[in-house]
């Protein structure tokens, strides 16, 4: 029945943007901007009544012009940066892939304007934008829609057009109009700063196509190409990071990270990047001084998380604390991230302290029911601590999830039956509870509803069993 009042929501919502009268461009959406005077930062907007998340999709390409398909992702990349320059709750680019891809969507496909919906709803949004990209000789044409998904009202819809040169400007006006704002009190284009950072373009597009390029070969070529162009460019960096990263090489990761100076705009989050490539190079006092550092300028759960990680991978001392120090402080700042306490729960474990183990574990496995590896040493915890029965069904739990914890359980007697390494790092610096958006509940949907399923068959076959076994002694009496 949800589901079906969900497609049936969808589908008005689709409805009603589809029969929306399309609004002709305004005679200043039409004239090219003139040429812009020094740059000044865009006014902030108030965020409208209602309003929690901004989900931002790229843009659709008209007549799939290959000339254009980077235009798409660059509409909903630049949009997003007009929109939260101006302090409003835009969802990152980070985090709409991120979730797209925990929901089991691709990120590069065409989405029916239905599933857009159902995703917004997924991720908690507010507002869905959407639009469509196409060039006209030289120039851009942009014609972009904002949706309300609480009601299903297409609240903005805007056209805009101008010379690809002027691609960042462009973007900052229609960020406004879509919030029903005028680029300036006097109805004429404003000369805003780019959101982009003021990269050249050509910069820009080939950072735009390494973020969309299939293969790390390609991504790699295209965020290099880009730093050709503008070498302090902090994004294309972090993205060329990011991608060595991904393959596994953690020294050219590194040396991304730290081309971005401490003191930049994304300072921060590079120096988050140089700890995790620390990290992965066992280069772990050198990680701990910098999660430390980064926690005492502004403390998160993922640095806390992250110092207890290390904790466990090296030997502690009472100076620097043991792990489940950390971990108590990551869960106390985010208590909705279940692997925190899973992490808790298992450094607990390594501790040998089965009851610890076992309280936390369970907290781990309350918030996400489909967590196999948190069942598993569960089940193993409750036996330590006495409590057979109930570990027996965990651990029954987890080898319904995967077939590997069957084979976990095959070590032979008197050893460990938990392995190491099943500590789980951050990987983003900020967690995305609250305001921002929970992936991970995303992430955990299917599982859950697969853990839950066995549970109850579980406790089905324990009765029927106790059932048949008191009707076999009466048949038998």
């Amino acid at each position: 029945m949800i589901r079906t009042r969900q497609a049936l929501f969808a589908l008005v919502v689709v409805a009603q943007v589809l029969v929306a009268p399309l609004r002709p461009a305004s005679a200043e959406a039409q004239a090219a901007p003139a040429a812009a005077p020094a740059p000044v930062p865009p006014p902030p907007i108030a965020t409208p009544p209602g309003t929690t998340r901004m989900l931002i999709v790229p843009f659709e390409v008209a007549d799939r012009d290959p000339r254009a398909v980077w235009l798409g992702e660059a509409a909903a990349v630049l949009l997003g940066d007009a929109l939260r320059a101006m302090q409003l709750p835009a969802l990152t680019r980070a985090e709409r892939v991120r979730a797209f891809e925990e929901a089991n969507l691709p990120t590069d496909a065409r989405l029916s304007l239905a599933s857009l919906v159902r995703v917004g709803h997924l991720v908690l949004a507010s507002d869905l934008i959407v639009g469509t990209v196409r060039l006209s000789g030289e120039e851009l044409v942009i014609d972009a829609r904002r949706i309300r998904l609480d009601t299903g009202r297409l609240v903005e819809q805007t056209t805009d057009r101008a010379p690809l040169p002027e691609l960042f400007a462009l973007h900052e006006r229609l960020a406004r109009r879509l919030m029903g704002k005028p680029p300036t009190a006097g109805g004429t284009p404003a000369p805003t700063a780019p959101v982009a950072g003021a990269i050249p373009l050509g910069a820009f597009e080939n950072y735009i196509k390494g973020l969309i390029a299939e293969s790390p070969a390609a991504q790699i070529k295209f965020l290099q190409a880009a730093l050709r162009i503008a070498p302090q460019d902090a994004r294309a960096h972090l993205a060329l990071a990011e991608v060595y990263a991904d393959q596994g090489d953690h020294a050219r990761a590194l040396t991304e990270a730290h081309a971005v100076p401490a003191t930049a705009p994304l300072g921060r989050r590079a120096r988050f990047l140089a700890g995790r490539a620390l990290v992965e190079l066992a280069r772990l006092d050198d990680a701990f001084q910098t999660f430390q550092a980064l926690a005492d300028e502004r403390p998160t759960a993922a640095l806390y998380n992250n110092l207890g990680v290390i904790q466990i991978r090296r030997v502690s001392t009472p100076q620097t604390g043991k792990p489940t120090y950390y971990f108590t402080k990551a869960t106390e700042l985010d208590p909705e991230e279940a692997d925190y306490f899973f992490n808790l729960g298992y450094a607990y474990w390594l501790e040998k302290d089965a009851q610890a183990a076992v309280y936390w574990l369970r907290e781990a496995v309350r918030r996400n029911t489909g967590d196999g590896d948190a069942h598993y040493v569960l089940g193993v915890a409750l036996q330590a601590a006495g409590a057979a029965a109930e570990g027996v069904r965990e651990l029954g739990l987890a080898r319904q999830l995967s077939s590997k914890y069957a084979e976990w359980e095959k070590k032979p007697a008197g050893t460990d039956q938990v392995p190491k390494g099943l500590e789980r790092p951050s990987q983003d610096l900020e967690t995305m509870h609250g305001p921002q958006l929970d992936a991970a509940q995303l992430a955990t949907k299917q599982h859950a509803r697969l853990a839950a399923f066995y549970l109850l068959l579980s406790v089905a076959t324990g009765l029927l069993a106790a059932l048949a076994g008191a009707a076999l002694a009466r048949a038998q009496g």
